[in-house]
């Protein structure tokens, strides 16, 4: 598997991708790329698009999230093939389905350059020992761990982190959620204000990104982005564009956002 040559983690890129998400289906969108093929042509139409990261997850053969090594392996290699210029992040979301260890188990051995973890499943077992020595194994790795934060809770976590020595607030990579746990999943921009300020407050160093779900995904993104952000956009989050319309693909999402970014 490829390594990148780098002292440090990887910078999140301008732009990223999440294409498929873990939860939905064809049923909610007849192009949502589920097989391996399907993937590489997303990331390749999403890259010519203006992406520049993809935040991949991997299905089974039945069409279900996995955390599997292998399918993981197969699809990071075959997209380091296809789009080679890309930065790959691989999740650890349990969805239900994986416990911690489990978690922990498919970056340990899979050494991935980049991954994406939400601070409050990691930390379920509340054994910081555990999570510390994960941490320190990334970091021995050169592998970029983006801390996936909901609300208050989780940065309430992030400061037991940080004044317990586990995480350094000098060195992250961040992504905000928003509109996840609101009534039907629709987030706003004015959502994005308790994270800045937090960030502000306490690591203004951080390298953050947004992903916002529903029908203002595109404003909230450019909110980001004026505010210093990276994004994520995607069918994982939204189908739709910033007048109301279902987009066609991913590649249609990505050069939505693009198109502001360049102005």
């Amino acid at each position: 598997m490829k390594r990148q040559s780098h002292t440090l983690p990887c910078a999140l890129p301008r732009v990223m991708v999440a294409p498929n998400g873990a939860r939905k289906t064809k049923a909610d969108h007849p192009a949502l790329p589920l097989s391996l093929d399907e993937i590489l042509t997303t990331a390749s139409a999403c890259h010519a698009a203006g992406a520049d990261g993809l935040h991949l997850h991997v299905r089974d053969a039945a069409g279900k999230h996995s955390l599997d090594v292998g399918l993981y392996r197969e699809a990071l290699q075959a997209l380091n093939h296809t789009v080679p210029d890309m930065t790959l992040q691989i999740t650890t979301e349990a969805v239900g389905l994986y416990t911690p260890a489990q978690q922990r188990d498919v970056v340990e051995q899979l050494k991935p350059d980049a991954v994406s973890i939400s601070v409050a499943e990691l930390c379920a077992e509340d054994d910081m020992a555990i999570t510390s020595a994960f941490y320190a194994f990334c970091a021995d790795q050169n592998i970029a761990v983006q801390h996936i934060l909901y609300g208050e809770t989780d940065l309430q976590l992030m400061n037991s982190l940080f004044a317990q020595g586990t995480l350094d607030p000098a060195h992250l990579q961040l992504l905000f959620v928003l509109g996840r746990y609101t009534t039907g999943q629709q987030s706003s921009a004015q959502d994005l204000n308790p994270f800045v300020t937090w960030k502000d407050q306490y690591c203004p160093a951080a390298d953050w990104g947004v992903c916002a779900f529903g029908q203002n995904e595109t404003l909230c993104l450019q909110a980001a982005h004026q505010l210093g952000g990276k994004i994520r956009v995607g069918f994982e989050n939204s189908f739709q564009n910033a007048d109301g319309s279902i987009a066609k693909t991913n590649a249609e999402r990505v050069a939505e956002v693009v198109s502001f970014l360049d102005l």
